[in-house]
């Protein structure tokens, strides 16, 4: 999986956008942050704790947290790692974040 895969399963979920916030370029739904590029070769998706935790426990090749990240509700995935699981983590965010616009 490389950049432009994120950016066509992000920007092919309904309401995810691509927009640069604080000179970084993201996918985001109505301005809450799904998916970022992180360090090289790597990528930032926001999910909850438990999420977190199920996605380390799956698939620890794929997904870390690295010190920095730890006490943030996000997950760094490799894009080395299993892309089946990557995209489950997107939709996963994607779905929060959605949610969370929904709620009145």
């Amino acid at each position: 999986m490389n950049l432009d895969d994120v950016a066509a399963f992000a920007g092919s979920l309904d309401g995810c956008r691509r927009r640069r916030a604080a000179g970084r370029v993201g996918w985001y739904v109505d301005g809450l942050l799904v998916v970022r590029p992180d360090e090289p070769g790597t990528i930032l998706i926001r999910v909850d704790r438990a999420q977190r935790d199920a996605l380390l426990t799956a698939n620890p090749d794929t997904f870390g947290v690295p010190p920095h990240w730890e006490t943030h509700e996000k997950v760094q995935a490799s894009l080395d790692g299993d892309a089946d699981a990557i995209r489950s983590a997107i939709r996963l965010s994607w779905d929060r974040q959605r949610r969370a616009r929904a709620r009145p």
